[in-house]
């Protein structure tokens, strides 16, 4: 049994993003080009954030920052990891919007880079899950002793018997977890897209909250409850964030409508207009 579900866990890590990028994009009559700009930006994110967390660690171990009390660890540590993702994944979402997917305006377009930065996540997870299975596969009946230097054996004896004396319902985990993540990313998409068409940039806030929010209360709950209620309580934040998506939900505009340049108030197409306001320059500012 769990030879199935070890391989079905990783399997579906990859299938769901993929077959939720080919329906968005032949839902909204639109090409792969923007799932792929949402997946680089995940990538270019993390570019920042692991080094920035590892940094970090750094320097909470050589007592650069304050340790905290032992009691707090555990809610200071969750807030620190959720905070720091949220600060380097919105962030660059945002400057995507403005500097590479500069056509992506409407709710769909949105939703194609949200598939596509959940779905690189989710993709690149399953790889590693994937990995590790074929690595257990090959270490379960082998004889450590002949491939191992003597100080690792029961480190990876005691790794190989806890991976295959797992719950098969808890090696489905992690698709589940990502079924759950991929609403998140699509409605923080959407959060950010608000930044331009409403041009107020309380929405990367927003978006940054939310993130924050979600990513901290997993690790508290994963610590204090256990996987299973922290999968139940995901699965509230994936109805939030569908709801959030919902809520959002505009009409898409005609065909090379949204392609058009948003031009600032007061700047009509045809007509000069030499003399702007300071009002109106600032309007002109999206992120």
């Amino acid at each position: 049994m769990l030879y199935l579900t070890h391989l079905l866990n990783g399997t579906l890590m990859l299938a769901i993003p993929i077959a939720l990028g080919i329906y968005l994009t032949r839902r909204m009559r639109l090409g792969w080009r923007l799932w792929w700009i949402g997946g680089a930006t995940f990538i270019l994110s993390q570019v920042g954030h692991l080094p920035f967390n590892a940094l970090l660690n750094v320097l909470f171990r050589r007592s650069v920052l304050p340790m905290p009390p032992v009691g707090w660890q555990p809610v200071v540590f969750s807030l620190i990891g959720g905070l720091s993702a949220a600060l380097w994944e919105e962030p660059a979402r945002c400057a995507v919007y403005r500097w590479w997917a500069k056509d992506a305006r409407s709710w769909g377009r949105a939703l194609l880079l949200g598939a596509g930065h959940g779905g690189m996540e989710a993709i690149l997870l399953g790889g590693l899950v994937l990995l590790t299975f074929l690595q257990m596969l090959a270490l379960k009946d082998a004889d450590l002793n002949r491939i191992l230097p003597p100080e690792r054996v029961r480190e990876v004896e005691y790794q190989v018997r806890q991976y295959w004396s797992l719950p098969w319902t808890m090696t489905l985990l992690g698709a589940y977890e990502r079924l759950q993540a991929i609403p998140l990313h699509l409605a923080n998409a959407v959060l950010v897209l608000q930044v331009f068409t409403r041009r107020q940039s309380r929405w990367l806030l927003a978006a940054i909250v939310w993130h924050a929010l979600v990513n901290t209360a997993a690790a508290l709950a994963v610590q204090a409850w256990g996987a299973y209620v922290t999968e139940g309580l995901m699965t509230i934040e994936a109805v939030i964030s569908l709801a959030i998506l919902w809520s959002l939900r505009q009409p898409e505009p005609p065909p090379g409508e949204e392609d058009s340049p948003l031009l600032p108030q007061g700047l009509q197409p045809g007509l000069r207009n030499d003399s702007l306001s300071q009002e109106e320059l600032e309007a002109s500012k999206y992120c």
